[in-house]
């Protein structure tokens, strides 16, 4: 019989139910390229179970020096990370996305803007959350998240207690938590959610929530969402404490 308990991958990992997709379509020669030649260099430190099995917290002063650090959570094909790349050079971004043709996207974008400032975690956020220090970023986005729209799969979103319990400790007090998304539940399950782990809404008005920020670059999803004829949602949260 096998000693590693029931709720133990054979890593040591816990057992996380992941209900999105790893890889779609298969990837250009160039994709490919970006992925051997560039990946591993743009690594945060260790995440995986496989790599870091204590958990050894990230030494991220080793890799941002004084920087802020701030956090993309699904960054889809990185058109936003990299232009807050290009646009806060004063400012470590890490990027954790799952899905390696999102990966493959955001390498060439990286390569062409030439940015130096961001970090890429191909993988689940909550791996990424098990070895960031406690406190130590000051913004993180959630921008277009899977929506999952059927009622009974809506305990897969982000927005539950097991992906925003340890985002909250990873922000740092003050922090801001931005989420934009177009699916109205969505954004109801987030007003109900995100204040329970400790935030503040910063809304004051209409605008607050119906315009987008003044550093917002459209991304691709949002340019769907709004042919599709449905209304884009900015909600920005601060880390109380």
């Amino acid at each position: 019989m096998s000693d590693t308990p029931s709720d133990k991958h054979p890593s040591g990992a816990p057992w996380r139910n992941f209900y999105g997709r790893f890889k779609g379509k298969t990837l250009r020669p160039s994709q490919e390229t970006y992925l051997r030649e560039d990946l591993d260099a743009l690594s945060p430190g260790a995440v995986s179970w496989e790599e870091n099995p204590d958990r050894k917290p990230l030494d991220l002063a080793a890799v941002f020096g004084d920087r802020p650090v701030w956090l993309e959570i699904g960054f889809g094909g990185g058109e936003h990370l990299v232009h807050q790349a290009q646009q806060n050079p004063g400012v470590g971004i890490i990027g954790a996305e799952p899905f390696i043709n999102g990966v493959a996207m955001l390498l060439g974008k990286i390569r062409e803007a030439g940015v130096d400032n961001l970090r890429v975690h191909p993988g689940d956020a909550r791996h990424l959350f098990d070895v960031l220090p406690d406190a130590s970023l000051d913004r993180a986005f959630l921008l277009y998240p899977d929506p999952w729209p059927k009622k009974r799969h809506h305990r897969r979103r982000f927005v539950t207690p097991d992906h925003l319990a340890p985002l909250a400790a990873k922000l740092k007090p003050g922090a801001i938590f931005r989420v934009a998304t177009d699916i109205p539940d969505y954004v109801r399950q987030t007003l109900e959610q995100v204040p329970r782990q400790g935030f503040d809404w910063l809304a004051e008005r209409p605008a607050d929530w119906r315009e987008p920020w003044d550093d917002w670059i459209p991304t691709r999803y949002e340019q769907k969402a709004l042919r599709e004829g449905r209304t884009p949602h900015y909600l920005t949260f601060r880390r109380q404490g």
